[in-house]
């Protein structure tokens, strides 16, 4: 998928070793790594219901074409190296257990517990595509004896002759570093998540493969581990949100329990289509937005539309970051000459574009006289004031009407004022009880409109100056909830209504 940014021959290179000798090696015999970003994770288990860790679904994932297919790898009493995740196989303690007694229960599809030989071994058969991803778990008895395992399994990946299709993951710094000693040749990635991708790099290893929520924490580390030119890897990705977030940002490697469910999210995602992830907001980090990304139309003028609320900056009674999403919060209270309270939020700093994709998924709140909008205004102003130099408007709603969301553009030539607004709405009934995406595309032709990727509306440069195409400058977003105005409050403002909420997933803007 050459379109998705995932060549084959940037992937053969993070994650299969980077030196010229090991390419050639590879390429003699015919290897070649699967050019997607998926790793199964415990192989390809979950949609056949096949045990996690079995050669059965080890050998699913090969067929699946994934990139990489995970499995661990522990030893037993008597010094078997084994393929299971946890410490303990049908309540036994695979680190007290010798091999013959663990065997005794097999697995639910009737296969013994795999040893490290015999998995690597079936992992080489009919597999030019695939990598073994081979995690090393730290022993429960002694860090010797996690070393030990490192310096067996380094062995025995070399005895069988599979270093070409083998990368090295796991918990441990230690053994990390003890499978690079004992290879320096091999691709070595660490899991847990507590170092930034300078120091990694820093120690000799080939890349970081955190949980994803690390990298929600440390968005930093995303660019810090391209800059080093290292792997990036997350683990375990399995919902739709998820791998989107970090397709978007350009992950070279995703570990999840649902291969299948990746191979279709790469289809559809911006990504696949040539757009690039230029800035965004993925809400993760409780308390008051960002404020590096976002600013505060502030105010209770009415807003040019007899408006009932004022706009206050920075307050978390009416912009609050908690659980993964920005709420925007419309209270009935009193200030100045006005009768609720809300936030008009506008993105700053490097927050203005010119052309792009702007995606919002957004839960619209409930009420009458409640008016959230998702929309674009020009930084710059360069053809005078509204509505001279330009408004999109990617998503309003009135709460009189909940189950229909609009898209308009304004123009001098074509607003609302005079009645030649172009704008289209789209039904959907569930907009204040599910999260929907709410995009835009624009370019100097055209701009389209989107709900949940399904165009319905298009707005074309006519090419007749900027009284009726102004959309050849920089604008920037606004999120925010008004009360009551000429359409919002059209029908009223219901009064019993004390509190009302948007909430916002998450932004991303691309560029091609």
């Amino acid at each position: 998928m050459k379109q998705f940014l995932f060549p084959a021959a940037l992937l053969a290179f993070l994650l299969g070793g980077c030196s010229a000798p090991a390419k050639t090696q590879r390429a003699k015999e015919g290897i070649t790594f699967a050019s997607n970003p998926i790793v199964a994770h415990r192989g390809a288990f979950k949609k056949n219901r096949l045990p996690e860790n079995s050669i059965a679904s080890l050998k699913h994932a090969i067929a699946l074409n994934c990139t990489g297919s995970e499995f661990d790898v522990q030893m037993t009493a008597d010094d078997s190296l084994v393929i299971n995740h946890d410490p303990h196989y049908n309540k036994l303690p695979i680190e007290k257990t010798p091999y013959a007694e663990l065997i005794k229960t097999p697995l639910s599809n009737g296969e013994q517990l795999p040893t490290l030989r015999t998995y690597l071994l079936e992992g080489m058969k009919n597999n030019r595509s695939t990598r073994l991803v081979l995690e090393i778990k730290p022993s429960v008895i002694s860090k010797e004896r996690g070393q030990l395992i490192a310096q067996r399994a380094v062995a025995l990946v070399h005895e069988l002759g599979a270093a070409r299709m083998t990368v090295y993951i796991s918990f441990d710094y230690d053994i990390c570093k003890k499978v690079k000693e004992l290879d320096p040749k091999t691709h070595v990635q660490y899991l847990n998540g507590d170092k930034s991708p300078e120091v990694v790099k820093a120690g000799g290893l080939d890349g970081v493969d955190y949980h994803y929520s690390v990298f929600q924490k440390h968005p930093e580390w995303i660019a810090q581990a391209k800059q080093q030119h290292i792997a990036l890897n997350a683990w375990t990705v399995n919902t739709a949100a998820e791998m989107d977030w970090l397709l978007a940002n350009g992950f070279e490697f995703i570990t999840t329990n649902e291969p299948e469910l990746l191979t279709e999210r790469i289809k559809k995602t911006s990504a696949a289509k040539g757009w690039k992830l230029v800035w965004s907001d993925e809400f993760n980090n409780n308390g008051l937005p960002d404020d590096h990304k976002w600013g505060y139309d502030v105010g209770g003028s009415g807003w040019g539309n007899r408006e009932l609320q004022y706009y206050t900056k920075a307050d978390s009674n009416n912009a609050l970051v908690k659980d993964g999403t920005l709420r925007i919060i419309a209270h009935k209270e009193k200030r100045e000459q006005n009768t609720y309270t809300s936030a008009r939020l506008i993105t700053k700093g490097k927050g203005d574009w010119l052309y792009g994709r702007v995606e919002v998924s957004a839960k619209l709140p409930a009420g009458r006289g409640v008016w959230p909008a998702i929309w674009m205004l020009p930084t710059d102003w360069k053809y005078g004031g509204w509505p001279a130099s330009g408004e999109m408007d990617i998503m309003e709603n009135v709460g009189y009407n909940p189950d229909t969301v609009f898209s308009s553009v304004h123009t001098k030539s074509f607003n609302h004022v005079i009645g030649t607004q172009k704008t289209k709405g789209f039904f959907l009934k569930d907009a204040g009880t599910a999260f929907h995406l709410y995009a835009v595309e624009w370019n100097k032709d055209q701009i389209d409109f989107f709900v949940d990727d399904r165009l319905f509306f298009s707005f074309k440069n006519t090419g007749k100056g900027f009284e009726e195409w102004p959309f050849d400058q920089k604008f920037h977003l606004l999120l925010n909830m008004a009360m009551g105005g000429n359409w919002g409050g059209k029908m009223g403002v219901d009064e019993k209504l004390d509190r009302a909420v948007m909430e916002v997933d998450y932004v991303r803007v691309f560029q091609k």
